[in-house]
């Protein structure tokens, strides 16, 4: 016996329910504590728990309390012995069982030396302390939660752009607000008011799996609310999902190039159609799809690049303009650097990456934009928006020297004493002030306003 092992007088007794699926004798459980309320976790969830292990003549070869810390593992997933997949799906929080495990549940024939030879019947004590469902945001910030009610069919799942059937339920504060059957492709869910976190969902899950996911109100129907079923702002949803059936749209290996250029130009009116209705947030599902199909294509013919070129540069300004009406900045300056390197001097994209960074207080880089853009295009809009940036920068310092005025007052009374400009200085100041002028509209000339500016619109070429 190794350090650490106990072993008991007497053989521990084979008693308990037959809990397994084929009622074969394989898990046999004893509750020596109940658990608290009705729910028991689901395929998928994350589960915390206790336990020790010991041998059938009480050898303990493992134990969770000995370390001091919770043993935790998705259920359902694989990631434990049969046994315990198959009991602790059965408890509920708080309960204290006794499993007893035949070796087809646990190590088999081959066991796990050297604490547990082949062929070992293994007893467990578990104490279910708590219950996670599973996260399915990138994020993993809670905003989308899934358990499995019934497991799927098989491993294929449906992807971006595919045709699903499936029967929803949804729910507000326990009361039914959506139930029906339907039909859509997954990324135009919003049409047929599919809130986004029940796409996201889908695209996790299996062919006949059966499904609650809870959705937090980013993930559901946001601040706008669906008055249409009586859901307020920011309302936190629960949908019960049967994926009944899907056929995957063809992945970007699966077309040739004639047909991702006419797949791209239909999604390209598809995400513009959305911009329209402000649908942002499923106007770039669409443009994404245009890059994910064409930027990595190589070998084309003059004609092909060309068009090749003209959809994804429409897709990279549109996504900006889009991500610019979400306040999503940052993106917008990726899609705008990715247009200009398809079009060096583009108008659009120049003009764009402007407002995104001026939105990121980047003064200084959004003014040199829109001063590119006045030096290549007759664009007002521009120079108005070169005034606003010098107008911003100056703000800017004005705090930053009250700011060091509070920090270090007794050098502000020496910095406030004016050295004496020499001449040359003095002509160069004069003409900065004038380059300054002439940058906010020209000296003399009112400075005008054009909102409808055509780089200020979504891109509808190609």
């Amino acid at each position: 016996m190794t350090a650490g092992e106990e072993k008991t007088e007497q053989q521990i007794p084979i008693e308990g329910e037959d809990i397994t699926p084929k009622k074969d004798g394989g898990v046999l459980k004893l509750v020596k504590r109940e658990g608290k309320g009705d729910g028991t976790p689901m395929t998928g969830d994350k589960v915390y728990v206790h336990y020790t292990g010991v041998l059938l003549d009480g050898t303990k070869f493992d134990s969770s309390r000995d370390r001091d810390e919770y043993f935790t593992f998705d259920l359902g997933k694989g990631e434990v012995i049969k046994a315990w997949d198959i009991a602790v799906a059965t408890m509920k929080i708080g309960e204290v069982c006794q499993i007893i495990c035949k070796p087809e549940y646990a190590y088999g024939s081959a066991g796990s030396p050297p604490k547990i030879q082949p062929n070992a019947t293994l007893v467990f004590e578990i104490e279910l302390f708590e219950i996670k469902a599973e996260d399915l945001t990138e994020d993993e910030d809670g905003g989308i939660t899934r358990q499995i009610r019934k497991k799927g069919e098989s491993y294929s799942k449906p992807n971006e752009g595919a045709s699903v059937e499936v029967h929803l339920e949804g729910k507000y504060q326990g009361t039914v607000f959506d139930s029906r059957d339907v039909s859509f492709i997954i990324g135009e869910g919003e049409e047929v008011d599919i809130p986004a976190g029940i796409e996201k969902a889908l695209l996790e899950m299996e062919k006949g799996e059966e499904a609650i996911i809870s959705l937090k109100p980013k993930y559901g129907f946001g601040e706008a609310g669906k008055p249409k079923f009586h859901i307020p702002s920011n309302a936190c949803l629960v949908y019960e999902v049967v994926l009944k059936n899907f056929e995957k749209a063809k992945e970007s290996w699966e077309m040739n190039i004639d047909e991702k250029l006419e797949q791209a130009a239909i999604v390209k009116e598809k995400g513009t159609a959305n911009f329209k209705c402000g649908k942002y947030k499923q106007a770039t599902i669409h443009y994404k799809k245009i890059v994910s199909w064409l930027e990595h294509e190589t070998g084309l013919s003059e004609e092909l690049l060309k068009q090749s070129n003209a959809l994804r540069l429409a897709a990279h300004l549109n996504l900006a303009m889009c991500y610019i009406k979400m306040d999503e900045s940052l993106q917008a300056v990726e899609n705008c650097e990715k247009a200009l390197q398809l079009d060096a001097n583009n108008e659009k994209a120049l003009f764009r990456m402007g407002e995104a960074r001026l939105a990121m207080n980047d003064y200084e880089l959004a003014k040199a934009n829109f001063q590119k853009i006045v030096q290549l295009y007759p664009n007002k809009a521009a120079k108005m928006q070169i005034g606003i940036c010098q107008k911003k920068i100056k703000e800017q310092l004005d705090r930053e020297k009250k700011i060091y005025a509070k920090m270090f007052p007794k050098f502000t009374s020496t910095d406030a004493k004016e050295v004496p400009k020499t001449k040359s200085e003095k002509d160069a100041a004069v003409e900065e002030e004038n380059k300054e002028n002439l940058d906010e509209g020209g000296k003399g000339e009112p400075m005008e306003t054009d909102t409808n500016h055509k780089s200020q619109e979504l891109d509808a070429s190609a």
